[in-house]
């Protein structure tokens, strides 16, 4: 298993120190004498009926036929298996004995008779809010009573067998297992046990770190091009499995694509997307051939308006990296009028070193725009405070415009700053900026450490809109789905729900003076069409959430553990009525991507 630092929307945080110190502690128990006695118990006793074993804490010996190692990494070690069991579904038959960075000395095949001490293992920390993995530490192989053994046959895990419910309500740990009924419960239950997939759809591709995820519910809220739509806090997509590689080869798949066959291995647990379905035997894979969307370009009376997360783009990024989100907006995006961008990095990207400038990074970007075949684009935007916006260290993440000067004018009003709170000017009942650009209400606390919305002053063909770019708080610190008490904290909408007053309160102000001003609200909100974040954006505003107004399968604009979600937004007040609305997905569904989010575009007619 790959080491890792991720910082990832939503809800994904570091779980390398914790990692760390557990390996470390791992070797120094490894390094202590054996215990001098152990009850002998079954497999099944030690993982028992909960998610805790009741033998946590102490030393046992049991029996079983070893039937994966994983020999790389720092997380090594084997898996053993009760080949007749004790019955009860609730209890698992397998548990992983962990060798930490030492290779396993046995082999697949062999049934053994391990002693070790059994330990609720939390990836992450506990802290994190996830469930433990079942274990054994300072396993020591005491016999070998044969050699190449048959495996247990696989539990086959599809729709029939997993349940569509996902999780009881309240603390996991303290309930008896229920896999007939709760899909979380039937996995704790298959803990270490081998498992199988047959013929499973791709719902997230293929990462830097050799995971992908499949459904074993090929009709679970599946999305047109092949994913699982994540379409309520409610519907959790229960069929959702990640799978690693336990072979040394994985595939590069994107969603859609079929694992053909059979994958099958011990289902595992980690902190980052839960029970994993580490293979031993991985299905070839079948293309889908899912192919890049490409919107339509707008009329001549049409104002097209785009929001597109770049990824932490920086000048030292690879020069592929420009080309590819060049030909996103040029070609895919069909060179919109104007493009809020989100995540663009100071001049050196993640050095700490106090530049906040970013002149060179949108420079890098319009001039392969133009190599492509695009528009000269003109760009607006305000230098943040160093370390004050959130995001990378060293980077200063903001939010900016592109515009394209031959369709689009931009009224500058000078005095934005980092610092300075843009408000609205009433000139006669015609509403206007009192900065363009500027940051809205900065210091206010509700955009501690995260993105300030900078609100931009546009004329098209006479007519002024307003456009308000936006870049929300991260999940990071929210709870997984499969958090060991449920529903999981998402106590990052806190600060999301602060944020969505403010741009409301604006808006409102602009409105007050002018109720048919022109507004659109977009950007990256860091949250789903169905959250209280977006309700309170809303509110009393006339605004309307675009996302919400397509089928429910087509509203996503992010993958994240096999979800299909809803993240970016194009939000129109009730004076853009005529509109035509589109996310283009280019990204979030592919394993070769030039950013994790997916651009969406609306055209208007203002």
């Amino acid at each position: 298993m790959k080491s890792r630092l991720r910082t990832h929307r939503p809800a994904r945080v570091s779980l390398l120190t914790a990692t760390a110190l557990t390996s470390a502690l791992t070797a120094t128990l490894l390094a202590l004498p054996a215990p001098a006695s152990a009850a002998t118990v079954s497999i099944a006793a030690v993982q028992g009926s909960t998610r805790k074993s009741p033998y946590a804490g102490q030393d046992v010996t049991v029996s079983g036929i070893v039937t994966a190692i994983r020999s790389t990494g720092s997380s090594r070690g084997y898996w053993i298996q009760d080949p007749v069991g004790d019955g009860n579904p609730a209890t698992s038959e397998a548990v992983f004995a962990y060798t930490g960075s030492t290779v396993p000395a046995t082999k697949v095949g062999n049934k053994v008779t391990v002693r070790g001490r059994v330990s609720e293992y939390y990836p992450g920390g506990s802290s994190a809010g996830g469930q433990s993995l079942t274990e054994l530490t300072q396993p020591q192989i005491q016999s070998t009573a044969s050699t190449g053994n048959p495996l247990p046959a696989p539990v086959v895990l599809d729709a029939a067998s997993v349940p569509a419910a996902y999780a009881p309500s309240g603390s996991l740990e303290s309930l008896t297992l229920n896999p007939s009924r709760y899909a979380l419960d039937l996995y704790e239950s298959l803990e270490g046990m081998r498992v199988q997939v047959d013929n499973a759809r791709v719902v997230g591709a293929s990462n830097d770190y050799d995971e992908l995820f499949v459904t074993t519910k090929p009709t679970e809220n599946p999305s047109p091009r092949g994913g699982t739509v994540y379409g309520s806090y409610a519907s959790q997509n229960a069929g959702r499995v990640k799978v690693m590689s336990l072979t040394g080869a994985f595939p590069t798949a994107d969603v859609g694509d079929v694992l053909g066959g059979s994958t099958a291995g011990p289902l595992d647990y980690d902190g980052f997307g839960g029970y994993t379905l580490q293979a031993t035997t991985l299905g070839a894979l079948t293309d889908n051939n899912l192919a890049a969307e490409t919107t339509r370009a707008q009329g001549a009376g049409e104002l097209a308006v785009a929001t597109y997360n770049v990824e932490n783009l920086d000048p030292t990024d690879p020069q592929a990296k420009f080309d590819r989100l060049a030909a996103g907006i040029v070609t895919h995006l069909s060179a919109p009028d104007i493009v809020a961008l989100e995540e663009v990095q100071d001049n050196n990207g993640a050095t700490d070193n106090g530049v906040v400038a970013a002149d060179q990074t949108y420079t890098k970007l319009i001039n392969a725009i133009t190599a492509a075949g695009g528009p000269t684009y003109a760009y607006r935007q305000i230098n943040p405070a160093n370390n004050q916006d959130g995001g990378e260290p060293g980077g200063n993440i903001r939010v900016g415009f592109l515009y394209n000067p031959a369709r689009v004018g931009f009224t500058d009003r000078p005095g934005g700053t980092a610092g300075n709170a843009v408000s609205v000017v009433n000139n006669g009942g015609t509403a206007a900026l009192s900065y363009s650009p500027g940051r809205i209400n900065p210091t206010n606390s509700a955009w501690s450490s995260s993105r300030k919305p900078l609100a931009g002053e546009f004329t098209f063909q006479g007519k002024t809109v307003f456009v308000i770019a936006n870049h929300f708080t991260s999940k990071g610190g929210d709870q997984p789905l499969y958090a060991r008490v449920q529903p999981p904290t998402r106590s990052s909408e806190t600060q999301r729900g602060q944020q969505a007053t403010q741009v409301n309160a604006f808006v409102k102000q602009l409105l007050a003076v002018q109720p048919s001003a022109r507004v659109v609200v977009l950007g990256d909100l860091n949250d789903y069409e169905f959250s209280g974040t977006l309700s309170t954006l809303t509110a009393g505003t006339g605004l309307t959430d675009l996302p919400g107004t397509l089928p429910a399968g087509e509203r996503y604009t992010y993958v994240y553990q096999g979800n299909s979600q809803v993240l970016d937004h194009i939000l129109t007040s009730s004076s853009l009525s005529s509109y035509d609305y589109d996310i283009v997905h280019v990204n979030a569904e592919f394993a070769d991507k030039a950013s994790d989010h997916d651009p969406q575009i609306v055209r208007l007619l203002p």
